[in-house]
């Protein structure tokens, strides 16, 4: 395809759109990961690695979605 091809089909993509305001972009940094050592059940660490790559990211979100829940559902304490 010719440069113009290419620039013809990407005006005629519904999705495509050139009009972004990098100006209002945020920088968002990971929260910092600290590497422990953690036994899981076999099956369990099989279920996500058979999920793909990022298996570990995946146990982490589990996880603070577990965490996020039950921090919305404790009472909290009076004064």
């Amino acid at each position: 395809m010719t440069d113009a091809e290419i620039d013809a089909q990407i005006k005629n993509d519904p999705d495509w759109s050139d009009d972004w305001n990098w100006g209002e972009a945020v920088l968002v940094i990971p929260p910092k990961k600290q590497a422990i050592s953690i036994r899981l059940d076999e099956d369990v660490l099989d279920y996500f690695k058979h999920e793909g790559a990022g298996y570990q990211r995946r146990i982490n979100a589990v996880l603070r979605s577990y965490m996020t829940q039950k921090k919305a559902r404790k009472p909290k304490k009076r004064a």
